[in-house]
């Protein structure tokens, strides 16, 4: 069984999958780690030199890899891609972090490691968060409005599996 946390840039995903998988025995993986170090190149650099398509190919290629029995934390637009969500919703169950905007955009509008937030404006990066939202809520098997601590949000996540 493989439990796929999605969302927004920023809602958790690392850091509640890495304390799922604690709880629960389970592996972790994180998906954008793993194109990383496949690639050997960092996410802002897959994007420079050959484009966010080439990116969420990598992802519905490299999503087939992750570990059984294992909780995988996929990077914002993966499950936006038909091909990486039909994968996940095969071979486990997906689960839609939902946080704010304003709690999203406070954690990575500085950070460098993700182009999409980086380089626009907040006003673009709102527009990219409500256009993935449905998406998120369509594709997953479990929605998790994610506010609180890791604690209760793991709670959770349990109670809803």
């Amino acid at each position: 069984m493989k439990l796929y946390l999605c969302g927004f840039m920023g809602c958790g995903k690392s850091r509640i999958g890495r304390e799922l998988a604690k709880k629960t025995g389970m592996a972790f993986a994180d998906l954008d780690a793993y194109i990383v170090e496949h690639e050997k190149m960092s996410i802002p650099e897959i994007f420079d030199r050959s484009g966010e398509p080439y990116f969420r190919s990598l992802e519905a290629k490299y999503i087939a890899e992750m570990p059984d029995n294992s909780v995988v934390a996929l990077g914002g637009g993966a499950i936006i891609n038909e091909n990486t969500a039909k994968t996940a919703r095969e071979t486990g169950k997906v689960i839609f972090l939902d946080v704010d905007f304003e709690t999203c955009y406070k954690r990575i509008k500085d950070d460098s490691n993700r182009p999409l937030a980086f380089n626009n404006p907040k006003e673009k990066v709102k527009e990219l968060y409500d256009t993935r939202r449905p998406i998120y809520s369509e594709r997953s098997d479990i929605i998790i409005k994610a506010a609180g601590t890791p604690a209760k949000i793991i709670d959770k996540i349990k109670e809803s599996l």
